[in-house]
């Protein structure tokens, strides 16, 4: 029997691992089930609880594998309730702030700038760390003409002081807030920004977000810019472009496997068959990449892959969970010991490339399926599930397959079993769980999923919250540099 103390250990980790798995799936956008305001209120909630009653663990993850939209929401929450921590607390909450703030994208930083200052932050803590990422930026020059409202806003809240004269922050400072006073600026891109107001050949030296505005406002046909702005777009950016899935230089071998698996599904079956060793090609170059030293190390792996009709999404996040199966598909082929993998398709499809949302979810089908011993009659190592968790054909099928094969034909545990569901579940605060014995791990990019089968195991109720504790220390003094040991974590630059 539990003693209360184990009782609230154990409710704390679940506590805990419930958050990690909103931080990592949620993002207040619709989901196929649930609105975006059933989505956003959920999150409101957790975030309060969470920091209200775990504020070290709260803080703690910003050095996890959340997405970009929690982490700017826990820095502003951290910054806004500053007097509730402790001057230790405070210590290590900056320095996890500002490595957060280090690896989000500039626009997502600005971004919430704009939420400090609307929110009336400006404790001289919240200033130094806004002085200190302004400071680190590699240009901000080129920063002032691309988020040009979002460097205004910060540099007026932290008073950032732009000299006179021809100091490269006095020309950012007149390009703010004194514009059209110098006749020209020595910096490139503010004088490209400049001259882009009456000359058309200027439109294609700066980046490409701010010389679309100029190209419409100069009556530029738009296949004429593209070609001249193609040499400063973004890797993104040339796929976001109509003109890019026609040209076939584009590497895409050097995408994220996660965006690669999204831009594949975009694509037409047609296009899909005909370009197939191409896309093949690419999705398994970026499946090695991802897996990094742990390919090859996972043994037999067996997964079942969630194609049904939820897996298309929404508006908001269209193919995301499919995106996401897909890609697990090839990084679990890499992971797994050669020619010992195998992928199961909900819908019974063998063609992982021409995959699209449709029908029911037969989860039970497929894990019996799954469980299915392989070549020479070995079960596998592990079986993976990759889905939103509704097993609706039959109802519950999943669940009860994974209990009777754990209490009666593998007590042993020989075969891992983890879920790892793309998909936040407003109306239960958490991703979906198949059966109350199988640990489940919420998943936004299949980059992380080594990392999030490591934390899933605390869901399995088999540990406490002290071993939880250790692992997010772990995981801090990896991400503030304080152990030797280096995160092989490899990522596109």
């Amino acid at each position: 029997m539990r003693t209360p103390e184990n009782s609230a250990d154990l409710i704390a980790a679940e506590d805990v691992l419930l958050f990690a798995n909103a931080a990592i799936t949620a993002t207040g956008q619709r989901e196929f089930r649930s609105g975006a305001l059933d989505q956003q209120l959920s999150l409101d909630f957790l975030h309060t609880y969470v920091r209200v009653n775990y504020r070290r663990v709260y803080a703690a993850s910003l050095a996890l594998d959340i997405n970009d939209h929690n982490a700017a929401r826990i820095v502003l929450g951290l910054l806004e309730t500053a007097g509730e921590a402790g001057a230790e607390e405070r210590r290590t909450e900056g320095r996890l702030i500002a490595a957060r703030l280090a690896r989000l994208p500039p626009q997502r930083v600005y971004r919430l700038f704009g939420e400090v200052r609307r929110a009336g932050i400006n404790n001289r803590r919240t200033r130094a760390i806004m002085r200190d990422w302004l400071a680190a930026r590699p240009d901000l020059g080129h920063d002032a003409v691309k988020y040009r409202s979002g460097v205004k806003t910060a540099a007026r809240h932290v008073h950032l002081r732009c000299p006179q004269g021809a100091e490269p922050l006095a020309e950012v400072g007149a390009f703010l807030f004194r514009p059209g006073k110098l006749p020209r600026y020595e910096h490139p891109l503010l004088d490209a920004w400049r001259r882009a107001h009456y000359e058309q050949g200027a439109v294609a030296e700066l980046p490409f977000t701010v010389a679309e505005g100029f190209a419409a406002r100069h009556g530029m046909k738009r296949e004429v810019f593209l070609k001249r702005a193609a040499p400063r777009m973004t890797r993104l950016e040339r796929l976001r472009t109509h003109a890019v899935a026609q040209r076939p230089d584009v590497d895409l071998a050097v995408m994220p496997l996660t965006r690669l698996a999204l831009y594949v599904l975009a694509l037409p079956f047609e296009q899909r068959a005909a370009r197939r060793a191409e896309l093949t090609g690419a999705l398994r170059t970026a499946a090695r990449r991802a897996a990094g030293r742990h390919a090859g190390s996972w043994g037999r792996v067996h997964a079942v892959l969630d194609d049904s009709f939820s897996s298309s999404g929404s508006g908001q996040k269209r193919r995301r969970p499919l995106a996401v199966a897909l890609a697990c598909h090839h990084l679990l082929e890499v992971l797994s010991a050669p020619g010992a993998y195998r992928g199961l398709w909900t819908s019974g499809r063998g063609d992982a490339l021409l995959v699209r949302p449709w029908g029911p979810t037969p989860l039970g089908m497929r894990v019996l399926d799954a469980l299915e011993p392989g070549p020479g009659g070995a079960a596998p190592d592990r079986l993976v599930i990759v889905s939103d968790g509704w097993d609706n054909a039959p109802a519950g099928l999943a669940g009860e397959v994974l209990r009777v094969w754990r209490a009666r034909l593998d007590p042993g545990r020989r075969t891992a079993v983890v879920h790892v569901n793309p998909v936040y579940d407003a109306d239960g605060f958490d991703v979906r769980r198949l059966a109350a014995g199988v640990p489940t791990a919420g998943i936004r990019d299949a980059e992380d999923l080594p990392a999030l089968v490591e934390i899933a195991r605390f869901a399995e109720g088999r540990t406490g919250a002290a071993e939880l504790h250790a692992y997010l220390d772990r995981r801090v003094a990896l991400f503030l540099g304080e152990d030797d040991r280096e995160e092989e974590k490899e990522t596109v630059s």
